[in-house]
């Protein structure tokens, strides 16, 4: 039942980790399928399938409602009211955090990096649009700060909260990274097991934002036998920078005797920044899209695909072998923040699909 807390009981291959999360609330749409997945570009010698976690949810699309499940049920589990939490304006994390709450009757509050100094200004398409739809509390900050104060700002904000209306808030630190959210896909990599990877795979390719993701997956990976090399494509932070925060997260869970380098391998997908798309990155996209029907987004999964299909071409002995699964952690909603629809208009061989009927 959606909504329900449970109380969690984790794989037996990850019984041995030093914290595991009491309760979990159903969320998601889980057990998301493996098929083929013809991406245009790949080398002959590759085949590539795609586990499709952008189908968690229609507006929950992909990896963060799954983190979520884990997280909310602390929050509900204490009793708290509100829900705070910060990302960059184009936030998947922020917009699913958001639904989520109001989904469980709890007030969400966004803190959101960007530029502008007047909140008429901001954009209301993509995912800022449902986070706006569903009246989050929306705390506009420059996006120095962002990375600089955003647990005190958010806990000053949850002191404000609790001195106005005498309800506590629950903070959720930014893309849900946490130990808690790490289960996420622990459990992830348990319904892979179930669906026979470790046996029709040699490598897995992943998109890499705040890092829980690819750190879940590498520390199942390693508790099960390593079976699996593992990619993951740094869309806005350094090599250095990502390991670092995975060296964090293996100590957290008490493997702090490992190293995050020898359990990851980072391809850099900053490409020219994040929330910027290359044209060759937007064509890849649509081509995709064209010849597969999977839908990839400009900010994550478009530039995480795009790096494995460059990697396959010009680095191939980086693959442990030839079958290769990409894990699709969703992001849907990207594609309708301005990018797909400025380049489909400039580019003029799309045109004449497009036809007045009946034609005079």
């Amino acid at each position: 039942m959606l909504g329900k807390i449970e109380t969690y009981h984790p794989p037996e291959w990850a019984a041995t980790l030093s914290y595991i999360p009491e309760k979990k609330v159903h969320l998601a749409m889980t057990n998301t399928p493996i098929h083929p997945w013809k991406v245009p570009g790949v080398p002959e010698d590759f085949t590539v399938s795609v586990k499709r976690d952008d189908l968690t949810g229609c507006a929950l699309s992909g990896n963060k409602v799954r983190k979520l499940e884990f997280i909310l049920a602390n929050a509900l589990h204490q009793g708290c009211r509100h829900v705070i939490t910060s990302g960059k304006l184009l936030s998947n994390h922020c917009r699913t955090v958001a639904l989520c709450a109001r989904q469980l009757g709890l007030t969400p509050h966004l803190f959101l990096s960007s530029d502008v100094t007047d909140v008429k200004q901001l954009q209301t398409d993509g995912n800022m649009l449902l986070s706006r739809l569903c009246g989050a509390h929306m705390y506009v900050t420059p996006f120095d700060r962002l990375f600089r104060t955003p647990e005190a700002d958010m806990k000053k904000l949850a002191q404000q909260i609790q001195s106005a209306s005498g309800e506590s808030s629950f903070i959720i630190p930014g893309g849900g990274t946490s130990k808690c959210g790490l289960f996420a896909y622990i459990d992830v990599f348990e319904e892979l097991i179930q669906q026979g990877v470790l046996e029709q795979f040699d490598d897995l390719f992943v998109t890499c934002g705040s890092t829980g993701t690819m750190a879940a997956l590498g520390i199942a990976n390693y508790l099960t036998g390593g079976h699996l090399r593992l990619h993951a494509a740094g869309i806005s932070r350094t090599e250095d920078h990502i390991y670092d925060s995975f060296d964090k997260e293996l100590r957290e869970v008490g493997l702090g005797h490992l190293k995050a380098r020898d359990l990851v391998r980072i391809v850099d997908g900053r490409g020219s920044g994040y929330g910027q798309s290359t044209d060759e990155e937007l064509d890849f996209i649509q081509r995709v899209m064209v010849e597969t029907s999977v839908p990839l987004d400009p900010n994550y999964t478009g530039k995480a695909a795009f790096s494995m299909v460059k990697e396959m071409q010009t680095n191939p002995s980086a693959f442990k072998g030839r079958r290769v699964l990409f894990i699709h952690t969703g992001g849907l909603f990207g594609l309708f923040c301005g990018q797909m629809k400025t380049f489909l208009e400039k580019k003029e061989e799309l045109q004449p699909r497009i036809r007045i009927w009946p034609e005079n």
